[in-house]
């Protein structure tokens, strides 16, 4: 479709030689100005590129006005195409072959000086990009970020018409249910001193789009928690939020699996190999000590708990579990200290090693193993030069304390093929969770999640073994998202929320008109969101979200730009019957 309109004829991307003695209009922001003996050239931009623009004194008054432009002023030329000297075409523009001589200038609006250059990648301070965002998106990297976003959400949108889903919106005001994370409430005028909440997530709702005979759903749509910002997290964010009915695990996975196949192959026109791999929770910590396992790269988690005990080592014969992890690489004394102090600031007791010197163990530990137990420790680790690090302690803690170094050893040693993108399914978690802090059983995904049907009977038994029909898609070590086959029989839920500690009268009064359709003939049905702008930023190669959210909140959730959030006026107040506790 033609950007013709009444101010331009073209965007400053699109000319090239064959527009060559063209008359064209053009519209932008004064992106760069050179003055070259008499003649004055600017870079005009917008959304599309570049177009090189000359100014000439043989018009007088237009070459006078242009001699006042200054940088993101923003402007009209009329003019004519002609084609660069052969020794100042610009091959890295896709208008580098032309430029357009200037017959008349419209100055439609002069800018101040930026705070920062426009044209520029140095770095800005975040509390000034924040604030000056709309400045902060004129940059060519912010304003790739935003169209590959776009483009990454067509294709979506594309890969689920093709699949026969529907697109339905779900409600922003809602009732507050608890999901694991504080809920962002909103007071009703019309209802003093009820409140809506805005939601978690659609989950709820597209469940009962599945007893209303909507068999295929999905939604690209905004998610609201009041939790602790990070780099991945917002207050509110995208996901990708699907449903569909009378399936089991495999069709979701086969459904997401072309997904990303079409986005690979439409942004970075990638072949991505499929299905992927799987792995069950237990698996993932076990072999990587997380459930969001990076499998670009080796360093798994070896098990050396029976040898260990063998050793005369104390440490080793006391702790519940002892694990180790292979560096194949000769490294200095600072950087094990270095990798000592990383286990201690993540709460750790120490870091044991060996060092492998042609199949020989050295080190302060080797003293503990006989020659028999470190030819298991050589067997069993493969290892024939490096060094071998060690921790001991309760299991779930070696895990995660290894699981942190293994990262940390595959980021510090450049260990990570940056080009690679590994997808990966973790299948088969735990339905329950023990919270210490709530001394009780929470949903390892959510209340909704069907267990297994041979670990039914377990639930009020001994729900820490029982196996949910919940799945994660990761990406190169990063959950993009998550799901699970629901509970879709009204007798399955009411166990659950027994198992959870909700008794009959809170589950009702929260999830009343859920419990109420699994009465009217609920399908079979499942679904997974995804985290979209995790998905874009891991496509780009970022790991801050922000980068890839047109409005984002800082670290501390405000909005600078728009100073929010901010003080309402006390007749607000006074329609939503609330006053301030000061």
């Amino acid at each position: 479709m033609s950007l013709k309109t009444s101010l331009r004829t073209h965007s400053c991307g699109e000319l090239s030689r064959k527009d060559t003695n063209k008359e064209v209009a053009l519209c932008g922001w004064t992106h760069t100005r050179r003055d070259h003996g008499g003649v004055i050239f600017i870079d005009l931009r917008d959304r599309y590129g570049l177009t090189q623009v000359v100014f000439t004194p043989e018009n007088k008054e237009t070459f006078s006005h242009a001699e006042h432009l200054s940088r993101e002023d923003v402007i009209k030329i009329t003019g004519t195409v002609k084609l660069r000297p052969r020794n100042m075409k610009n091959p890295n523009l896709s208008t580098g072959e032309i430029e357009v001589h200037v017959k008349d200038l419209k100055v439609q609006n002069k800018s101040k000086t930026p705070p920062f250059e426009i044209d520029s990648d140095k770095e800005v301070s975040e509390s000034v990009r924040s604030k000056y965002r709309y400045l902060d998106l004129r940059r060519q990297t912010q304003k790739n970020n935003i169209l590959l976003r776009h483009k990454i959400t067509r294709s979506i949108r594309e890969y689920m018409d093709q699949n026969r889903f529907i697109d339905i919106e779900t409600p922003f005001l809602t009732k507050s249910t608890p999901e694991g994370a504080r809920d962002y409430l909103v007071p009703s005028r019309v209802h003093p001193g009820k409140f809506y909440a805005l939601p978690q997530s659609p989950q709820i709702f597209k469940q009962i789009l599945m007893a209303s005979g909507f068999d295929r759903y999905y939604q690209i749509v905004r998610c609201f928690r009041d939790e602790d910002l990070r780099q991945d997290r917002q207050p509110e964010f995208t996901q990708l939020d699907i449903e569909m009915s009378f399936i089991e695990e495999e069709d979701i996975y086969k459904l997401l699996e072309g997904l990303m196949k079409k986005v690979m192959k439409d942004i970075h026109n990638i072949d991505v190999k499929t299905p992927f791999p799987r792995i069950t929770y237990d698996e993932a910590m076990e072999k990587y000590g997380t459930d969001s396992p990076d499998l670009r790269f080796g360093l798994e988690l070896i098990d050396i708990d029976k040898t260990a005990k063998k050793t005369s080592f104390e440490i080793f014969k006391q702790a519940e579990s002892v694990k180790c992890t292979y560096l194949e690489k000769e490294i200095s004394r600072k950087e094990i200290d270095e990798l000592e102090d990383f286990i201690k600031q993540n709460k750790g007791e120490g870091l044991a090693y060996l060092k492998i010197k042609d199949k020989n163990l050295e080190g302060p530990l080797s003293k503990f193993f006989t020659p028999e137990t470190k030819k298991e420790l050589l067997h069993q680790t493969k290892a024939k030069q490096g060094i071998i690090f060690f921790i001991a302690d309760r299991k779930n803690k070696v895990n995660d304390l290894l699981g942190r170094l293994r990262k940390e050893l595959a980021n510090k040693y450049s260990l990570i093929k940056k080009d690679e993108f590994n997808f990966l399914w973790v299948n088969n978690f735990p339905l329950f969770d023990y919270s210490e802090e709530e001394q009780r059983f929470v949903s390892v995904h959510h209340p909704f999640t069907s267990p297994n049907e041979e670990d039914v009977d377990k639930m009020t038994s001994d729900p820490k073994s029982v196996r949910s029909k919940g799945y994660d898609l990761v990406l190169n070590g990063t959950e993009l998202g998550g799901g699970s086959i629901r509970i879709h029989k009204k007798s399955i839920q009411e166990k659950v929320f027994k198992a959870l500690g909700i008794s009959e009268e809170n589950a009702k009064e929260k999830f009343g008109f859920l419990l109420e359709a699994l009465d009217y003939g609920f399908p079979k049905h499942g679904g997974i969101a995804l985290g979209l702008d995790r998905m874009v930023a891991l496509l780009i190669g970022h790991t801050d979200i922000r980068e890839v959210i047109a409005f984002p909140k800082n670290k501390a959730a405000q909005d600078l730009m728009s100073e929010a959030p901010s003080n309402v006026s006390n007749e607000q107040l006074k329609e939503l019957k609330l006053k301030l506790d000061k």
